[in-house]
């Protein structure tokens, strides 16, 4: 199923379980007259409220992320605990009001019964879904290509379970060796096919969106190669660990069908948390512009009154997933600086550098601007600096793992900028992607917050570095 048809149709149905519990829970309360009731509440507002409210919950817990092999025993425990600290928060406002009115705990109680048809109504509606989505990849409708990297004992036990369970969803489409010394064998009537040296191409040209990587041991070496390929296509990535990393505890797994994997995620940062720091970026990105508004005018008139050209300098950066962007700064050098050099590496006291520029610089006014970036949802307050698509496509072909920096949203400042300095060789450029890997499997919103309060002191030391 479409990813879009998928998240309008849980949205749907949710809407009308969600409705029907708190219409359900009225009619019991308000008109049965099995309750005492000291006037007749409203019926609408308090209904598409209560929607909304759960709306957000389940947003912020990712219950409308994308399915995959989900098990639906997981997601009902799921609905479980976000309905759960749901109920909670009512019962405490609840209470409250309760007490500031003095009445008695029999409303509190009944709470509980809306719980319960809350739970049974919804639930309900996410196991249709999930049972006509599994109806609908049995047919054959939605399915997906997937590729398995390698050709052995471990590969073909993968390839078993995918066709004993269609309700995965899955086509295996070829085997692809590390070597290619296997190639035109099969099996269960799948292709061994080239090589993982021609592992993109092969991405392409069998439309893959899934891949499942299932190496002997002789063969880990070829890891950081397949991952670092895989990295520059929408696919989903799987690792097959070994029986010893599973029993030492060494890989953290999840199973499909029986089947242990490592599933390769681009962050570890949970769903509420991503949600949350997008919030987080949206009202600070806004209140500093608003804040520095005065600050912002002065420059500008400053910028204009001291050298010739624009007073907003719009620079291409690469984005998360690649996708190119205009960022925003205060233009700090001359006029069409790079113009006979082109591209080159940021320097601390680069001569191009106007008077007006080289203040605003120490102080970061030149960033200010970039927080409309973050309001557009370009960049964030804190990630990976957003590099020029000309360094990114030169550094990823002399770094391994280069890229996985596109696969988050990209931030005025992060871990690299407040413990390494500027980006002025290879090697430079080298130990910032180390401190940005680090951040990125390390996402989380107390790291951002570290990184804020460093950067902080950074700004008022006059230290760090923003390129």
């Amino acid at each position: 199923m479409n990813k879009k048809l998928e998240k309008l149709l849980i949205l749907a149905v949710d809407f009308i379980s969600i409705n029907l519990a708190w219409m359900t829970y009225y009619q019991l309360r308000v008109t049965s007259g099995w309750f005492e009731v000291l006037g007749r509440p409203e019926f609408y507002l308090p209904m598409f409220v209560i929607y909304f409210y759960w709306l957000v919950i389940f947003t912020f817990v990712g219950m409308y992320r994308t399915w995959f092999a989900a098990s639906r025993l997981d997601e009902l425990s799921t609905l479980f605990k976000a309905s759960f600290v749901g109920i909670f928060v009512l019962f405490f406002l609840i209470f409250i009001d309760d007490y500031i009115n003095g009445v008695g705990s029999a409303t509190r109680i009944l709470l509980f019964i809306y719980w319960g048809l809350f739970l049974f109504l919804t639930g309900a509606g996410r196991l249709f879904v999930r049972s006509f989505q599994r109806k609908l990849l049995i047919k054959g409708i939605g399915r997906k290509n997937a590729l398995i990297i390698g050709f052995n004992e471990k590969a073909k036990e993968v390839m078993n379970q995918i066709k004993q369970h269609p309700a995965l969803g899955l086509d295996v489409a070829a085997f692809i060796p590390v070597n290619g010394s296997k190639v035109f064998d099969e099996y269960e009537g799948v292709k061994v096919v080239d090589s993982i040296d021609n592992l993109t191409n092969d991405i392409d040209n069998y439309n893959a969106k899934e891949v499942v990587i299932a190496l002997e041991k002789d063969e880990r070496d070829s890891l950081v190669e397949i991952i670092a390929k895989c990295e520059t296509k929408n696919v989903g990535l799987k690792i097959v660990p070994d029986l010893y990393e599973i029993l030492s505890g060494q890989a953290k797994t999840s199973q499909i069908y029986g089947i242990p994997l490592i599933d390769i995620m681009p962050q570890l940062m949970p769903e509420w948390e991503k949600r949350l720091k997008r919030l987080i970026d949206v009202l600070v990105s806004f209140v500093i512009l608003l804040i520095t508004l005065p600050f912002t005018l002065i420059t500008a008139a400053a910028i204009k009154l001291d050298s010739v050209g624009p007073v907003f300098f719009t620079q291409e950066r690469c984005g998360i997933d690649g996708k190119i962007f205009k960022m925003i700064k205060f233009r700090s050098m001359r006029k069409d600086a790079e113009k006979l050099t082109g591209p080159v590496w940021s320097q601390k006291d680069y001569p191009r550098i106007t008077r007006v520029g080289r203040i605003i610089r120490k102080v970061r006014i030149d960033e200010i601007p970039q927080m409309i970036n973050v309001l557009k949802g370009e960049m964030s307050i804190v990630g990976p600096r957003p590099e020029r698509p000309y360094f990114v496509e030169k550094l990823a072909t002399e770094i391994p793992y280069y890229k996985r920096r596109l696969k988050v949203r990209p931030g005025i400042t992060g871990w690299a900028q407040v413990k390494h300095k500027y980006d002025e060789s290879i090697e430079d450029v080298k130990v910032k992607l180390r401190y940005d890997l680090f951040y990125i499997e390390n996402m989380s919103l107390r790291m951002d917050f570290k990184i804020l309060f460093r950067t902080v002191f950074i700004v008022l030391l006059g230290k760090g570095h923003y390129d």
